[in-house]
């Protein structure tokens, strides 16, 4: 394949005209099939300029996640190094398992333009229109128990948040268990699933939703996009990129130092901790101070008893 050292090329002289000649040689091909190649690059949304006498000058890049594009000089030890991108599929979450069941390495992701049926817990669909957002599913094979999986969904989170606030500057608060806010609304969302057989972990999953630049009237009215909390649009291969980069920073982190750096980096993310709350269980409701999380992600609650109850399962809905 030819444009893959074309656009290397291209990208390593940014700003600088590149000549034919010295791409037909960099190839091995003529300078007709050259040219050939850069019309079907153009095609696939790049700006190229072309200028006589001094060649080609790569000005610009489609707005898509490709493997071509979020591997370029990627700077990850895991996460990343083998990328799996469609333009749209059912649920980058299908394709991570039977990925991941047919052997595929720890660190490999599967990304996604659009999903049909993107999925978020309790059996929620995820709104995942074409472009506008960031959907991304996460090959992992840690060393843990199978007690210990609910501590991956934390560490997930702070790498999210950190990839959020690094790429655009926006601070997004962590919502137990699982959900990303800005200014009180979801922006964000994971889905952590398994596959174990008695105390062995297989392998796990995380999926990862961003609302990027969706605009609001296609969003649920508690949601919101970081586009929309911004006032413009956010350059989604930057975070995406960025995404990749801090998820492997923040998994490094957790297998060689363990889930205590983790949490604290959770609770600097956690707005809710020390505020009242409803938590929706099984059957019922509990009300009280959020006070922490354990080292499995448990949420501990002191009730109006003043009772320290441990939460293993639920949903926050209120926040006062």
């Amino acid at each position: 394949m030819m444009e893959e050292p074309i656009l290397n090329a291209l990208k390593s002289r940014q700003g600088e005209f590149v000549s034919g000649e010295e791409l037909s040689r960099l190839v091995g091909v003529s300078r007709t099939a050259i040219w050939k190649e850069i019309e079907k690059l153009r095609a696939e949304g790049y700006k190229i300029l072309a200028q006589p006498h001094s060649g080609y000058q790569l000005v610009g890049i489609p707005d898509r996640l490709t493997a071509q594009e979020l591997t370029w000089n990627l700077a990850t030890r895991r996460i990343g190094k083998r990328i799996h991108a469609y333009d749209t599929t059912d649920s980058t979450m299908d394709i991570a398992h039977r990925l991941a069941a047919a052997g595929e390495p720890e660190g490999s992701v599967a990304v996604a333009e659009g999903q049909g049926k993107g999925r978020g817990r309790m059996g929620r669909t995820w709104i995942s229109p074409k472009g506008k957002g960031i959907y991304a599913s996460f090959i992992l094979r840690p060393p843990l128990q199978l007690s210990e999986v609910s501590s991956i969904t934390l560490m997930a989170a702070v790498g999210v948040a950190r990839a959020i606030q690094k790429a655009t500057a926006l601070k997004p608060e962590i919502k137990w268990p699982n959900d990303l806010l800005v200014e009180g609304r979801k922006v964000a969302g994971i889905l952590t699933e398994l596959n174990a057989e008695l105390n062995r972990i297989n392998y796990i999953v995380i999926g990862v939703g961003i609302n990027v630049n969706t605009a609001k009237g296609h969003l649920p009215a508690y949601a919101t996009s970081l586009a929309n909390e911004l006032g413009s649009r956010v350059d989604r291969l930057e975070l995406a990129r960025t995404l990749l980069v801090q998820f492997d920073r923040t998994y490094a982190e957790f297998l060689e130092q363990g889930i205590e750096p983790i949490l604290d980096a959770w609770r600097g993310f956690a707005g809710f901790l020390g505020r009242r709350i409803r938590v929706a269980l099984e059957g019922r409701h509990l009300d009280g101070q959020a006070v922490d999380v354990d080292r499995n992600g448990a949420l501990l609650v002191r009730t109006d008893s003043g009772l320290v109850e441990s939460v293993s399962a639920g949903e926050v809905l209120v926040v006062r």
